[in-house]
């Protein structure tokens, strides 16, 4: 946890309080916070601060804001992935909010399996979203969107996010084409389910403005493979 996340209720007062049982164990467990120490406090959705710690007890640390400090910068990423399985998802959301992509699509697809769409964790979405805030330091969540057929959104959806300086990259180990490298431009990154798109699936994506590449001669998992491409798309 590299910042504490409020809600802009709870920072309505000159002095903000931190309740949360959960960031409460962290802070006294992790950080062993006195009073006089400064702690990094973001508001949902808001600014991020240097807080200095007021008040220390079992149920509630109270901060006063110092300054204003600045929020991590979004990457221009659409990441479109195929729903995982549950325990991947949980990782997946982190890892991508960490990653700071400004819109999560998932979506279903012919190998994805119908009881990923009945797990408790698509309702835990959330949580995950905070932890990856928390881990980044950034305040401001992805939107994220479920799509549970696949032909509708492809032909409906899907192109209105493709243009011509933000295209879609489809990452698919049996085309000649290779993924760009540092390409710095929004876009758009399609994952397909364990096993991959099936062929009338990759024609499909590719009909509606997907551009297909490789990423070489490995097959890397769902969990993988989005740092890895995130890096590669956007590396300096």
């Amino acid at each position: 946890m590299n910042i504490v996340l409020l809600d802009p209720r709870q920072t309505e007062q000159s002095l903000w309080s931190i309740s949360a049982k959960r960031q409460l164990e962290h802070l006294h467990t992790h950080l062993n916070l006195a009073v006089g120490d400064t702690l990094k406090v973001g508001v949902k959705q808001g600014t991020r601060y240097l807080t200095e710690v007021m008040e220390v007890s079992d149920t509630v640390i109270r901060v006063k804001p110092l300054h204003q400090e600045t929020v991590p910068q979004k990457l221009p990423v659409t990441l479109i992935v195929a729903l995982p399985r549950p325990k991947v998802l949980r990782r997946l959301i982190m890892d991508a909010v960490t990653l700071g992509v400004e819109k999560i699509i998932l979506i279903h697809s012919y190998r994805v399996d119908k009881s990923y769409w009945q797990t408790p964790f698509l309702q835990q979405l959330d949580h995950y979203v905070e932890l990856g805030l928390e881990q980044a330091g950034d305040t401001i969540a992805p939107k994220i969107e479920c799509y549970k057929r696949f032909k509708p959104f492809v032909e409906d959806v899907l192109p209105s996010l493709i243009h011509a300086h933000q295209p879609a990259f489809l990452a698919h180990p049996y085309v000649e084409q290779s993924m760009p490298y540092a390409i710095n431009q929004p876009c758009s990154i399609v994952i397909g389910p364990e096993g991959g798109f099936i062929p009338y699936e990759v024609d499909l994506l590719i009909q509606n403005g997907c551009q297909a590449a490789h990423l070489g001669n490995r097959i890397i998992r769902t969990e993988t493979v989005i740092p890895y491409l995130i890096g590669r798309l956007f590396s300096t």
